[in-house]
C-alpha cells in the first residue's frame, strides 16, 4: 500500500521537471515519510501535492501523524483523517498526561 502512494505521487510530479519522491518509513508501525525534492523551487508544488497526499491517506483509512507527534506546520492536517471529536479526546489525554506541556515540546495538536 505504501509503495502505491509513492508511485502515485511520482506520477503527480511530472508537471514539475526534475522533481522526484523518495518514500521511506517503518514497516512495523506502517509509518511512511515522503521526501520530495526538485532541482529548483516550484512555489506551487507543496500547495498541490499536500492535498493530494492528504486525500490519498484519508481514502486509505490512514492517518496524518508521526511517531513523535505533529509539528507546528502540520497540526491542522490531522483533520484530514481524524474527526474533531477524536482530536478533542487526544487533546484531553495530552492535558491529563502533560499538564505543564513539557513533554515533546513543539509537537502538538491543533488549537482547540
Amino acid at each position: 500500500l505504501m509503495h502505491r502512494l509513492v508511485e502515485e505521487v511520482k506520477a503527480q510530479l511530472t508537471q514539475w521537471p526534475g522533481a522526484s519522491v523518495l518514500g521511506y518509513g517503518h514497516v512495523g508501525d506502517g509509518n511512511l515519510h515522503l521526501n520530495i525534492v526538485s532541482p529548483e523551487a516550484y512555489p506551487d508544488l507543496k500547495a498541490k501535492i499536500e492535498p493530494f497526499v492528504f486525500e490519498w491517506v484519508s481514502n486509505a483509512k490512514g492517518s496524518i501523524s508521526a511517531e513523535h507527534g505533529l509539528g507546528q506546520m502540520k497540526a491542522d492536517a490531522i483533520y484530514h483523517t481524524q474527526s474533531p471529536l477524536a482530536v478533542d479526546v487526544m487533546r484531553s489525554i495530552k492535558r491529563l498526561l502533560d499538564p505543564q506541556q513539557i513533554l515533546n515540546p513543539y509537537k502538538m495538536l491543533p488549537k482547540g
